[in-house]
């Protein structure tokens, strides 16, 4: 990351604003956690959406959590964030998405930050109008291969640097997510201690690993490491049911429909994640529990170091290029969580 230094201000109101995904704004806690510690008495609120809200709904680092609709129609979104926006010293964009520029230049803050990507010109150019300053991130699939020697920064260093340009000094490293009581209660009803979780999600069936081979991991993990949790969402509920029906036995629980802060207490009893990248790595980060994750072969160099999981240990796999067999990465993912349970 690159970005001109600013003095210390003492901010009386600091708006952030992060509208996208769970587990990029997982990632972005110890960020929002070092506002708090740069400016421990300034009133912090931050904007976010339906889906993402439990991440912060237990965060000891904000004053207020505003809850912006997926499906907002723009003038409403605009006539929220103006609102938000009264009193705001600075607003700070979270996310190096054109969305969250425009949300974080509707709040009118005499001061408003950001981070773009160094090669998205058109998002640079648009930055200059919607924000009054901004970082650059170096994060590029093509630099990345291009350049194997350049490492490429991680998303929460990319975001922690947006402190300080805001003229913080304070940086906290920790992840922040927080279950309730009844979160904790769900789980322990359902997950026994120290299982090996497998998180399902669309990545795992796609043509360069399937339904098959995911079966697989599911069949040696029950063999090999039980118990054995498998967690899904609504996304993959028909690649569950088919793969539930094939009768894995009392060794392998299956956890659906469940809420965010119910799934990320699920995770934290258990010793070892399994996952593609997806926000379970960086769930399973916050809740300190070691992660095995495959990443897709396209672009493995950047999504390794950029999206790895965060301060725990783990094991970062390459999924194969399409039309390759899939059965070296089951073992690999079999022999890493065999390994990282074992420690």
């Amino acid at each position: 990351m690159s970005f001109a230094g600013k003095p210390a201000a003492a901010y009386r109101k600091i708006l952030l604003v992060r509208t996208d995904r769970v587990g990029d704004l997982v990632l972005t806690t110890p960020t929002v956690a070092s506002f708090r510690r740069s400016w421990p008495n300034a009133r912090i609120e931050i904007v976010v959406n339906d889906y993402t809200e439990p991440v912060m709904r237990h965060s000891p680092d904000v004053d207020a959590v505003h809850v912006l609709a997926r499906a907002v129609a723009p003038a409403k979104a605009r006539a929220i964030m103006r609102t938000l926006g009264e009193n705001a010293d600075i607003a700070v964009a979270l996310a190096p998405r054109a969305p969250d520029h425009m949300l974080t230049s509707w709040t009118c803050a005499p001061k408003r930050i950001g981070y773009v990507y160094r090669r998205r010109y058109i998002s640079r150019v648009a930055a200059n109008f919607l924000l009054t300053s901004h970082a650059l991130s170096d994060a590029d699939p093509d630099l990345a291969d291009r350049y194997p020697d350049r490492p490429v920064a991680h998303e929460v260093r990319q975001v922690q640097a947006l402190v300080s340009l805001a003229g913080g000094t304070a940086i906290n490293d920790e992840l922040v997510l927080i279950t309730g009581p009844e979160d904790q209660a769900f789980a322990q009803a359902r997950v026994p201690a120290g299982a090996v979780c497998v998180c399902l999600s669309p990545r795992w069936f796609e043509p360069n690993f399937g339904l098959a081979a995911t079966r697989t991991v599911i069949e040696r993990l029950a063999a090999e490491a039980s118990p054995v949790v498998i967690t899904f969402g609504d996304d993959v509920a028909d690649q569950a049911r088919v793969l539930q029906s094939a009768e894995m036995g009392s060794a392998v629980t299956w956890v659906g429909g469940v809420t965010v802060l119910q799934w990320a207490a699920c995770i934290a009893r258990c010793s070892v994640v399994a996952t593609v990248d997806t926000g379970a790595t960086h769930v399973a980060a916050a809740m300190n529990v070691p992660v095995v994750v495959a990443f897709e072969h396209r672009y493995y160099r950047l999504s390794s170091q950029e999206w790895a999981p965060w301060r725990v240990p783990s094991a970062l796999l390459c999924k194969p290029p399409d039309g390759a067999d899939p059965a070296p990465l089951v073992e690999d993912i079999v022999n890493a969580v065999l390994r990282l349970r074992g420690r």
